[in-house]
């Protein structure tokens, strides 16, 4: 699929991605929805996420802080508050640093309330979609905090969730 360039694009892109993932999701039997990952020492698995996120509630609970991000820093950007996406300290080439801090946080919370929590952030993500124009979502420099929303949200949404039906698929492959 294309990268999205239109609000209507975007909005079937992310539902059909959310339907995907819920879709290969459902496919796995519920005992095995909170097994430990168990990749092995698979030479082409060298992105630190393969080491990190080591269960499904981890997978889960990795995509509801990248929404909270986006709508933390929209939130506080449509007020008036100037923030960047990535909270202080961390930029672009340290946000590996700031997911490891986001599986520390979630060690504890349980696949239910993960679940439960990233279903919630994703229709607000909806919700405030909706209600941003074509222009606000793609026109460059629309708003002067970022060159193009749009792309902050294919990037927390559709591509967020392609990249954890590749790790669940790997699971599967390997585990169930």
């Amino acid at each position: 699929m294309p990268r999205p360039t239109t609000k209507t694009e975007l909005i079937t892109a992310v539902n059909t991605e959310w339907d995907k993932l819920w879709d290969m999701i459902d496919t796995i039997p519920v005992g095995a929805q909170s097994v430990i990952f168990n990749f092995g020492d698979n030479p082409k698995l060298k992105e630190a996420h393969w080491q990190r996120d080591k269960n499904m509630r981890d997978v889960l609970v990795h995509l509801y802080e990248w929404h909270k991000l986006m709508l933390e820093w929209t939130a506080a950007n449509f007020n008036g508050e100037a923030k960047h996406f990535l909270p202080e300290p961390y930029t672009w080439k340290t946000y590996g640093d700031m997911n490891v801090g986001f599986w520390e946080k979630h060690q504890s919370t349980p696949y239910d309330e993960a679940k439960a929590m990233l279903c919630k952030s994703h229709g607000e993500i909806m919700a405030l979609i909706e209600r941003l124009t074509d222009e606000e979502l793609f026109e460059k420099k629309h708003f002067s905090w970022t060159d193009g929303l749009g792309s902050y949200f294919v990037s927390v949404t559709s591509s967020h969730y392609n990249w954890a039906m590749k790790k669940i698929k790997q699971y599967v492959k390997t585990c169930v």
